[in-house]
Order: structure tokens, then C-alpha cells, then sequence
């Protein structure tokens, strides 16, 4: 698997809910996570490998957590963190989120899960249900951020076509 840059299409899909757990989704959280370990990242989710499914794996050094279709339920407070993302490199943006969520999903093995996070957990696991839903850090970013990331947006938008496209190596399942 490779993580796909901006702009390619497949970081703004909105993608489907995961049916039926099976050897081959488990497989694909595998994969997903030593895609996720080898680019240094600490969440990766299926679009930014080209897979149009509700995938997350996370990592935030508390040990690797695969979540399958899920759900934010609950929010409280506010915080602000400087986020940065696979997709996006060398961009970074502070990003207003709620401080603590619940979320619920299923695990690897299709069991249901409910995971509470707070402050940099909230943050990433926030990030990676908005990649399912097609939004990205950059849309976050105030007039004075966009203005600072314009340069940098438009030299990964020059990029050949071929570093940008939907991975094939990640089949859709």
C-alpha cells in the first residue's frame, strides 16, 4: 500500500460502511498498519490508501487500535492542536476539535467497541473519521493559514499525475 497525496481524488470521497468483517478486511487493517508505522504516522485511514471503506488503524503510542465504521457519539470541550497529516506533507494546521469523544465501531475481529478519547486521542481519532467523510486538515484552516499554505498547496498539486492517483496496490473491497 502507498499513502496518497493531495489532491488525489480519493482523500475527498465519502466512503462505505464495511458490511461483514472478513479475512480480507482483517488483512487490509494489517496492511494498513505497516503502511501506518513505515510513513511514521500515528493514524492512517482507508482512503488515504485508496480503499473506499470505513477503516482506521491508530497508533498513539498506547498500542495499535483498528476500528471499523466508526462513529463519533458523544463530544466535549474544546482543544486546539497543531495537526499535521500522511496526505498532506509538510502542512500542518491548528485545528479547533472537541477535547474529549466517545467513539463506538467495531474492532478487527467485528466485535463492538466504544473508546474514549481525550486531548491528542480525541484529536486523532477525529482526523481519521473525517478522512472517512472526505475532509481534510485543510479545511480547517483560517484566511491567515490558507494564505501561508497556498505555496505548499500548489506544489503538491504539481505533482506527476502518477504520485497522485488512488493507489492500485489497495484493491476496493
Amino acid at each position: 500500500m502507498k499513502v496518497n497525496i493531495y489532491p488525489a481524488p480519493c482523500l475527498r470521497q465519502k466512503c462505505k460502511p464495511v458490511e461483514k468483517i472478513t479475512a480480507h478486511i482483517q488483512q487490509t487493517l494489517k496492511e494498513m498498519a505497516k503502511t501506518m508505522y513505515a510513513a511514521g504516522g500515528i493514524g492512517l485511514a482507508a482512503p488515504q490508501v485508496g480503499i473506499d471503506r470505513q477503516l482506521v488503524v491508530l497508533d498513539i503510542g498506547e498500542g495499535l487500535k483498528c476500528l471499523v465504521n466508526p462513529k463519533v457519539i458523544s463530544r466535549q470541550g474544546t482543544s486546539v492542536l497543531e495537526e499535521g497529516c500522511l496526505s498532506l506533507p509538510g502542512i500542518t494546521v491548528k485545528v479547533r476539535r472537541a477535547r474529549k469523544v466517545k467513539v463506538q465501531a467495531l474492532n478487527e475481529k467485528g466485535e463492538p467497541v466504544s473508546l474514549d478519547g481525550q486531548d491528542l486521542l480525541a484529536h486523532v481519532l477525529q482526523h481519521e473519521i473525517d478522512h472517512l467523510h472526505g475532509r481534510l486538515i485543510i479545511d480547517y484552516a483560517g484566511l491567515r493559514d490558507k494564505w501561508r499554505l497556498r505555496r505548499k498547496l500548489k506544489e503538491l498539486k504539481r505533482q506527476p499525475a502518477e504520485e497522485i492517483k488512488c493507489s492500485v496496490e489497495a484493491k476496493c473491497i
